[in-house]
């Protein structure tokens, strides 16, 4: 599994794949950031909109698949199968912070505007075993 953690070493952004109802995978390539402190469990934190699609489905079905990707979602690496959660209390802070620590200003403005159109976030925690 080290080989499958690795891969997103260096990247920007990976595809996280959610699952409908009905088993079909949906496909959205998001920043995410590593928990350096994790131990064990490898965690990734993404945030998102608490009203997007892939938080309704993760909210129905925690199982997800992640793989390296560009901006546009074209995979450059593996899936690796992972299990999603929404994130509570001081989890949501040290999820922004790292995301804010890797993504700097780009996330920064983007976080800015958001709260301007009164946007709200939710963290999500991508674990893999």
């Amino acid at each position: 599994m080290p080989d499958a953690i690795g891969q997103f070493a260096k990247a920007k952004y990976f595809s996280l794949e959610t699952f409908r109802k009905t088993g079909v995978g949906v496909r959205t390539p998001v920043w995410f950031a590593k928990d350096p402190a994790a131990g064990a469990l490898t965690t990734f934190y993404v945030y998102t909109l608490p009203d997007s699609g892939k938080a309704k489905r993760i909210r129905n079905n925690p199982k997800v698949r992640i793989a390296p990707c560009n901006m546009r979602g074209d995979l450059r690496g593996a899936w690796v199968d992972a299990r999603a959660r929404i994130c509570a209390g001081d989890e949501v802070a040290k999820g922004q912070e790292l995301l804010n620590q890797k993504y700097g200003l780009m996330k920064r403005l983007g976080d800015f505007f958001s709260r301007l159109r009164g946007r709200t976030q939710i963290v999500l925690a991508i674990e893999i075993d």
